[in-house]
């Protein structure tokens, strides 16, 4: 299964801020969408992500406001991303060796999606049952027929 494959089954929204929105700004935004992190745009192109990781290591635990802090003091931005041809197993190897929870997926240096660790394991858990289905029916002698 490939990135495309999640992105068409997805909403289409992308949840993106400026750098020179604070933090806090990005905080509500998450909590309303009930995303983990928010994709960082300049002039229509990626500069940037800011996870709740980001908060919780460069805000929080130093001591700073979120109310005062902007978004491009603590925003990572050495983003990690793939293209809409990744294989999904590929993607869960990134997000795992680099300990990240979203990828941006990127076409011709355009953002067109974002995929979560959840949507990974989501396509690999639905991946594997249909495998296990079709075994089943082999071991069993149970063929499916198109009608």
């Amino acid at each position: 299964m490939y990135v495309e494959t999640i992105l068409a089954q997805k909403d289409d929204q992308l949840w993106t801020i400026t750098p020179d929105a604070t933090v806090y700004e990005a905080l509500l935004i998450m909590d309303r969408r009930n995303i983990g992190a928010l994709l960082v745009m300049q002039d229509e192109q990626l500069i940037g992500i800011l996870s709740e990781r980001d908060y919780a290591r460069k805000i929080i635990i130093k001591g700073k406001s979120s109310k005062e802090t902007l978004v491009k003091e603590v925003m990572t931005k050495a983003v990690c991303y793939v293209d809409k041809k990744k294989k999904v197993d590929d993607c869960l190897a990134i997000m795992s060796d680099k300990r990240i929870r979203h990828l941006p997926v990127m076409e011709n240096n355009q953002l067109i999606g974002l995929v979560s660790i959840g949507d990974v394991v989501k396509s690999i858990i639905s991946e594997q049952e249909v495998v296990i289905d079709d075994l089943y029916n082999y071991i069993n002698g149970v063929y499916y027929t198109p009608h």
